[in-house]
């Protein structure tokens, strides 16, 4: 209902009729419509902390990272580039200025979750010295925007009705770790 008619355009009644259950069902378990949207917001970003938690325990040495992080990148784009993932974000994205609670809604436990995990990852990486030190929350943003920004951009500017193949997402996913590591990755010769 949100992502047809848009947040305001949204009522519980409506949710109520769409779900095939009473109103009072609705009413009781959502105190407003803005904490309904909140709660499908947050179901659909419940998976990017459990894709980011452990990337740094895994690598043994400087392949194992490049590996590791293609697979997290590769899983990350997934996600990110799923159509209700990108329904919502459009969402927030339009609400933002007349709700900017709203656009929080989706930011703070989407993208800056996403990269507070990852600058955890990073600081820790760079503590093995796989990572060179710097500004870890600003290498998360490199990395994620580098991974995502042709597919979500695409599908943001010109609509749903974007796709991309799996092998393009992944082609995608790699070529962002390669230019990242190609920054961030501590010079072996001089440490």
């Amino acid at each position: 209902m949100f992502l047809n008619k848009g947040y305001p355009g949204t009522s519980r009644d409506e949710v109520a009729a769409l779900a095939a259950v009473s109103k009072q069902t609705v009413y009781k378990n959502s105190a407003d419509t803005q904490r309904l949207f909140t709660e499908i917001i947050h179901g659909g970003l419940d998976r990017i902390d459990e894709l980011f938690s452990d990337v740094t325990g895994s690598p043994a040495g400087p392949q194992d990272l490049e590996k590791d992080l293609t697979a997290r990148a590769r899983q990350f784009v997934t996600i990110l580039t799923q159509p209700r993932l990108l329904q919502l974000r459009r969402l927030g994205i339009a609400e933002a200025d007349r709700c900017p609670e709203l656009g929080r809604t989706y930011y703070e436990p989407g993208p800056e979750r996403a990269h507070a995990l990852l600058a955890e990852s990073f600081e820790q990486l760079a503590g093995r010295t796989l990572l060179a030190p710097g500004d870890p929350v600003l290498a998360a943003n490199h990395l994620t925007w580098l991974i995502t920004s042709i597919p979500v951009n695409k599908v943001m500017f010109c609509g749903s009705g974007e796709h991309f193949t799996r092998a393009e997402l992944d082609h995608c996913a790699d070529a962002a770790v390669r230019v990242f590591l190609a920054a961030y990755r501590r010079d072996t010769q001089s440490a």
